[in-house]
């Protein structure tokens, strides 16, 4: 079960055992899949393997002191499944990352990385992401159309801005982890993270001073933590978030809600909002707008909005079913308040004797 032997071409003696665990019963092209574990190995580098490398489906690197991993390497790890390179110096990955077509899991945190290679989008298997503790400033734009599996990731301690617009596509995404970053914003179309169950922006301190209205479209969150921002109001919107059990806000400078209903607990808090949507509040042309899609998203009813405001919410809902025919004429022909009014209302004595 446990050799000494000369891996990657550096014989290490007594310093350590390295392991090679066989994987009973997995197979690839007739040959066993190995475990090999070079973790805490004082490696400075790795000099060209003496091993066939397509028998390897996890690989060990992490708590060493490489500057780079050779790109010939990363081609040649055809069966890998969980790469490890956590606690190192990389600078850079290798672009033959991309090559990596059955990797799930993929550890680069504690590294010195400024970016991810676009050939990481190729890696369409990957199922979780770990950059923690980077000096990452950017995520590849077009991350979110190719990642289609990824369900976990977790960027926090770097210097993001923004999370690309691509992000909001990531529909298996469970958990989103982007505390103590430098981010702006959180992109606007958050409704697609249908499977969404934490998300974690927390400590973005002075830069995040928003949220967008859409966080009250993802059904599935169960844990959301905006703690150590500039955040002074929360969008409405999170009153329909059903399965919001765990909210966390200390550190804002919140105005609404209030800090007394604050102190209530989730359940306050979610009512609160609930109730500015139900119109206790005048409603603004930007949440008229929401209402249609948090109604199409299961998580609000509109039943409870008072008679001024409903012929808004009915026409946001009706924006999408004639979407072919908004011209403002068609508009005044199709209003609620014309449809259901009688026609004295809306039709002069003059033009109903023509």
């Amino acid at each position: 079960m446990y050799e000494q032997k000369d891996i990657l071409g550096v014989d290490y003696g007594r310093r350590r055992q390295v392991k090679r665990n066989r994987r009973a019963g997995v197979e690839e092209a007739g040959e066993k899949l190995e475990i090999v574990d070079l973790s805490g190995m004082c490696l400075a580098t790795l000099p060209k393997p003496p091993m066939n490398l397509a028998t390897i489906c996890k690989l060990d690197l992490s708590n060493n002191h490489l500057q780079n991993i050779p790109e010939s390497l990363t081609a040649r790890l055809l069966n890998v499944v969980t790469l490890d390179v956590r606690s190192n110096q990389l600078k850079t990955l290798p672009n033959s990352i991309g090559c990596l077509s059955k990797l799930k899991v993929l550890n680069v945190s504690a590294n010195f990385l400024h970016s991810l290679p676009r050939t990481i989008e190729n890696c369409r298997s990957l199922e979780e992401l770990n950059a923690n503790f980077n000096q990452l400033t950017q995520l590849p734009d077009t991350i979110g159309f190719e990642l289609v599996n990824l369900r976990k990731l977790c960027v926090n301690s770097n210097k993001l801005i923004f999370l690309p617009h691509s992000t909001s596509h990531l529909t298996n995404l469970q958990t989103l982890d982007a505390r103590l970053n430098c981010l702006r914003s959180l992109p606007e179309d958050l409704e697609n993270l249908v499977n969404l169950k934490i998300l974690n922006v927390s400590q973005n301190f002075q830069y995040l001073t928003t949220l967008p209205y859409s966080v009250g479209l993802l059904m599935s969150l169960v844990e959301l933590d905006v703690s150590y921002n500039k955040i002074a109001m929360l969008p409405e919107s999170i009153g329909c978030l059903q399965k919001l059990k765990k909210l966390t806000v200390v550190g804002n400078p919140l105005v609404s809600p209030p800090m007394d209903v604050m102190e209530q607990g989730v359940q306050a808090v979610k009512e609160y909002l609930c109730g500015k949507i139900n119109g206790t509040h005048k409603s603004s042309s930007k949440k008229s707008s929401w209402l249609g899609k948090l109604a199409r998203c299961g998580t609000f009813s509109g039943r409870n909005i008072p008679a001024d405001d409903r012929e808004e919410y009915m026409m946001a809902s009706y924006s999408k079913s004639f979407d072919g025919s908004a011209s403002p004429g068609y508009w005044t022909m199709l209003s609620p308040r014309r449809l259901f009014s009688s026609p004295k209302s809306h039709f002069s004595t003059s033009k109903l004797n023509t």
